[in-house]
């Protein structure tokens, strides 16, 4: 985060944090994609990594832990919805293979944390 204040709980989650980094990085590599993909894998690439973030806000925001889940849940769901998506781009030479396996590690890492996220709800009796 750009030093800036955290005004919601959120925004203090490392797991939140990584997923704007790896949402930006993805609209930054995207720049370069060529214009026939605007609507494409651009749209659908940038759409993914963005809702991970999101649905972590969101979930967040909730009340009540089966609704959190359900947030956290849909968060790692755009992780790996992002992975045939990077495999593509590298596939369609969009991306190299050092960009390719960076993107993919941070999916991975991601995904860890998410599922860390949800796990560590309580569970109803």
């Amino acid at each position: 985060m750009k030093n800036k204040k955290a005004n919601f709980d959120f925004e203090k989650l490392e797991v939140y944090q990584r997923a704007v980094d790896f949402a930006n990085i993805v609209y930054e590599i995207t720049k370069n994609f060529p214009k026939n993909e605007q609507f494409g894998i651009v749209s659908q690439l940038r759409r993914a990594s963005l809702s991970i973030s999101l649905n972590i806000a969101e979930g967040t925001g909730r009340y009540n832990n089966p609704e959190r889940r359900q947030f956290y849940r849909m968060a790692r769901a755009s992780i790996h919805e992002c992975v045939p998506l990077l495999e593509l781009s590298f596939r369609q030479d969009y991306i190299d293979l050092k960009q390719h396996e960076k993107l993919k590690q941070e999916c991975v890492e991601l995904a860890k944390m998410v599922s860390g996220l949800i796990n560590s709800l309580p569970t109803p009796d």
